[in-house]
């Protein structure tokens, strides 16, 4: 037995180990034996990982329905990692009711098996259906307290819309059966990649599976559910946000070759997506509340994310997906401390930015990005192959507003930095993301995509079109003419209201009834 096989039928013991290890917990819950099982995933994807970088074996070859692809090893890297965290944090946060510890522990394990299995999975059947459990488990865990109407509606929503995307999916992969005659992702992936057009079945597959991506990742307007889902546990949140929502752009990822030669689905993920990432941004600068804002953020990453895998920056979603997977599993996790944080902001003594510091922020910005980017265009010309040659302008834009945006408010942060310190903290953000952009580059390269010079532009206007937003909802939004504005994303459009009439229309459920608190009877003769 060689040894690439015994290192699949590892891979694959992990959703079983996950699975086993949730029925465990029928007398009692055992939180260290879960802790150890995850930390346990997270050392074999990184010692398998490890071999192939050292050319042991070579990734990728191995048993027929498992894969240790260097993106499915750095899934389970990351899932695991956040598995930990997770579950070292419920074990606090869900102490004083025992019931509700094994119960809550039961259905968390059973989700982690359920992800680690659509991961580790190389056949379309079993990825099909462990993606279908995701959702079952996960429901679980959303509807964790039933008595709860908005978490109630928020977890009903959900599994109409993953019963949605579910169907979408299996009519691609059916579709990508019938055109290639194989259950296999790796023999669908290789055929593809010799491919210069698609046929019928493929452009349909394409299509459906960048649909099935954009409703997985609670893009507009089915993004309700996202929203109200912050009843649910804040571990919960934590894991969704974290590890879960984000599979849409891992379903893009690893078929990858197939998005690149559809332009129809490119056109999709361009419009959906680039729409949602801007909207989303800017509905999320108009709420108070801490977990509903990283709710708002969540989307407009995961459209930012397709947005990506759209332009055929696969290297780019892959870093994108695992930052923002650590960032929101700490953003949760620590959202209790996020108080204290906003109160510091709000009494802090602030100076808005200048025309001039707007001015000079945007030129300095300018010429970083740009020697940046020549550079970036250089190594990856020289030191990675099969990198598509296309010049992609978009993502090097938003990170000069950002960074322009990072220089320009110095004065009104909580800390007021001086002009250099924010300029050289630009400078180390700016070489940091080009050196990880090219590391991931050799896991993944750049692509060659189908919408061209036309996608581009229509991202940079998106882009443009923010920062005027941002202008405005930060600095004018007691302007007369910004207050309707201000009031309109505040409500997020009502997208959300008319979705969930239609959804109760054609779907019909019994929502529980409005918890009513038990009033304080005072005596009058108590009363101050």
């Amino acid at each position: 037995m060689s040894i690439t096989i015994i290192q699949s039928m590892i891979l694959l013991s992990i959703p079983a180990l996950f699975f086993v290890t949730s029925w465990t917990n029928e007398k009692r819950a055992h939180w260290n034996l879960a802790m150890s099982i995850s930390l346990l995933a997270l050392l074999i994807s990184f010692v398998i990982g490890i071999q192939g970088i050292l050319g042991i074996h070579k990734i990728g070859e191995g048993v027929t329905w498992a894969t240790h692809s260097p993106i499915s090893l750095v899934m389970l890297c990351l899932i695991s990692f956040i598995a930990f965290i997770n579950i070292r944090y419920s074990r606090s946060y869900m102490s004083g009711n025992p019931e509700d510890e094994r119960r809550y522990l039961r259905w968390l394990l059973i989700t982690l098996s359920t992800v680690t299995l659509v991961v580790v999975s190389n056949h379309m059947l079993v990825f099909m259906a462990a993606w279908i459990a995701i959702s079952t488990s996960l429901h679980q865990l959303l509807n964790f307290y039933p008595e709860r109407q908005r978490a109630a509606l928020a977890a009903y929503k959900k599994y109409i819309f993953a019963h949605i995307a579910e169907a979408f999916l299996l009519v691609g992969i059916i579709c990508l059966y019938l055109e290639h005659e194989t259950w296999l992702i790796s023999d669908v992936v290789r055929q593809l990649s010799t491919q210069s057009e698609l046929t019928v079945y493929g452009q349909i597959a394409a299509i459906t599976i960048s649909v099935a991506a954009l409703i997985k990742c609670a893009q507009l307007p089915l993004h309700g559910w996202l929203i109200q889902v912050v009843e649910a546990p804040t571990p919960v949140s934590a894991l969704l946000h974290a590890g879960i929502i984000n599979l849409g752009g891992y379903l893009l990822i690893i078929f990858a070759p197939l998005i690149m030669l559809s332009a129809p689905a490119q056109a999709l993920l361009l419009f959906v997506g680039g729409i949602t990432t801007v909207l989303a941004a800017l509905v999320m600068m108009t709420r108070a509340s801490v977990k509903v804002r990283l709710a708002w953020s969540t989307m407009s990453q995961m459209g930012l994310m397709l947005v990506e895998c759209a332009l055929g920056l696969f290297e780019l979603a892959l870093l994108h997906l695992i930052a923002h997977s650590c960032y929101k599993a700490y953003a949760f996790l620590n959202s209790g401390s996020e108080v204290e944080t906003r109160m510091k902001k709000r009494f802090a003594k602030r100076a808005p930015p200048s025309l001039l510091d707007f001015l000079v922020a945007a030129l300095l910005a300018a010429v970083m990005v740009t020697i940046m980017a020549i550079l970036f265009k250089m190594t990856t010309s020289a030191f990675v192959e099969h990198a598509a040659h296309d010049v992609i302008y978009s993502p090097w834009v938003l990170l000069g507003i950002a960074l322009m945006l990072l220089i320009a408010e110095r004065k009104s942060r909580t800390g007021r930095a001086t002009f250099m310190t924010m300029f050289s903290f630009a400078l180390v953000v700016l070489v940091a993301y080009t050196l990880q952009k090219i590391g991931a580059s050799f896991i993944l390269p750049q692509m060659h995509n189908q919408v061209g010079l036309a996608g581009d532009l229509w991202m940079v206007m998106l882009f443009i079109f923010f920062l005027f937003g941002y202008i405005a909802l930060r600095y004018y939004k007691h302007h007369p003419r910004v207050v309707p504005i201000w009031r309109s994303f505040y409500a997020g459009f009502y997208l959300d209201e008319s979705i969930t009439r239609l959804s109760m229309r054609l779907h019909p459920t019994k929502l529980p009834e409005r918890h009513k608190p038990k009033q304080l009877k005072i005596a009058k003769g108590e009363m101050l």
